[in-house]
């Protein structure tokens, strides 16, 4: 599996959107997970260059056959954010005509970001897979950041979205977002995840882009409390 797996980890700003000020500022990953015998990849959270995104694919000589999605917010699904329009994923919707998997209880929040219709999400539970040719990717609903944020384990890797950056965590003074589900989710239903794991943010807020679980856990100030009161004293807003 190791010589077919394809993965790409993309910054905005500079792998795609170049010149965007918006892309460049907010420093969105987007991610492309596939299987180079099929010539399959799924796209995470695409945003603000949906064309050059699928030209990526292209070049690499794979075709986009759907969306992961982490959340709702307009930098990872498209939408309006700061008086601003940004691409998505309708607008990926208008060259290739893919499926969007959302966990359900986030599927509300994503139609109405993205004005995509009911009939173009696919919903999960946490635990579901989808598969990109023989390359299965695990959804983990993670809420916190918003309810229905969810990661993907896949090879080794987890992608993570807003849920968990190599420093800090995803906001949970927003609307929707909840602080001691944030928790639950960093110490509980990510618990599993393995330490050697390599953690994919879903934006580029340190010096590195990726770090194993291990080294995360040990260094991000997220994990020091020792219990949800202390957790929540901290980081609860």
């Amino acid at each position: 599996m190791s010589n077919r797996f394809y993965f790409r980890q993309l910054l905005s700003g500079r792998d795609f959107a170049t010149g965007d000020q918006m892309a460049a500022q907010m420093v969105n990953f987007v991610y492309a997970i596939g299987d180079r015998e099929t010539g399959e990849a799924l796209l995470v959270d695409p945003a603000y260059d949906v064309n050059g995104l699928v030209d990526v694919l292209e070049a690499d000589g794979m075709r986009c056959v759907g969306v992961l999605a982490t959340h709702y917010h307009p930098d990872h699904v498209g939408g309006s954010m700061m008086g601003m329009t940004l691409e998505g994923v309708a607008e990926l919707m208008e060259r290739v005509e893919v499926p969007v998997h959302v966990q359900a209880v986030e599927a509300e929040f994503v139609q109405k970001v993205t004005g995509l219709a009911e009939s173009a999400l696919v919903q999960h539970r946490s635990g579901d897979k989808v598969s990109v040719g023989a390359v299965e990717v695990e959804l983990i609903h993670t809420p916190g950041h918003t309810p229905g944020s969810q990661c993907f384990l896949v090879d080794g890797r987890l992608v993570a979205g807003d849920t968990l950056f190599l420093d800090g965590c995803g906001r949970t003074d927003l609307p929707g977002a909840d602080p001691a589900e944030m928790y639950e989710s960093l110490t509980q239903r990510l618990a599993r995840v393995p330490d050697e794991a390599v953690l994919y943010p879903g934006h580029r807020y340190s010096i590195e882009s990726s770090a194993t679980m291990g080294i995360t856990r040990e260094r991000n100030v997220v994990f020091r409390p020792e219990s949800r009161e202390q957790w929540l004293a901290v980081f609860g807003g």
